[in-house]
């Protein structure tokens, strides 16, 4: 890939990178930082040996550095709910349940948060997403059906709340 190709890559896949980091860390800063440094890797790889299929080799860059920063810091994990984004750009209650499903999400597991990204953001398959992570599909499974129920557990427990 030439710096142009590059450049006209990152230009056009930024928006949809950020999405997907942001799904990934639950910050708008971290995910920032997670599509940066994830590009700035794959431009010097890039410049070694030309990729196919750039958009993959990103996303697996991405999740693999977000594993690493994880591992960095899972001794300091802070499980406290995310602020509520400053604004919602048009005030619809789908815009506010899809605000809480993220915030909600962000309190999963790493590990359950990752599965869920990438099985029904992404949209990709048990073993698509077990072998982007290394793992066994059984682990994909198991990650996923874990995380569906804290997901359903937190909702019914907000749910209970507004009521009270």
């Amino acid at each position: 890939m030439t710096d142009e190709d590059v450049d006209a890559y990152a230009r056009r896949a930024y928006p949809q990178l950020l999405r997907r980091a942001y799904l990934l860390t639950g910050s708008r800063a971290a995910a920032e930082d997670l599509v940066q440094e994830s590009l700035a890797r794959c431009v010097v790889a890039w410049r070694r040996s030309p990729v196919a299929t750039p958009e993959a080799y990103v996303l697996r860059t991405m999740v693999n550095l977000r594993t690493s920063w994880w591992r960095r810091r899972r001794h300091a994990a802070d499980h406290t709910l995310p602020p509520l984004a400053d604004n919602i750009a048009d005030g619809s209650e789908e815009r506010a349940q899809r605000d809480v499903l993220w915030r909600l999400l962000a309190l999963c597991p790493r590990g359950q948060r990752v599965v869920l990204v990438l099985r029904y953001y992404e949209d990709l398959s048990e073993s698509q997403v077990a072998e982007l992570l290394n793992v066994s599909v059984g682990t994909v499974r198991s990650q996923t059906a874990k995380g569906l129920a804290r997901l359903r557990a937190q909702i019914e427990r907000s749910a209970s709340v507004e009521e009270a």
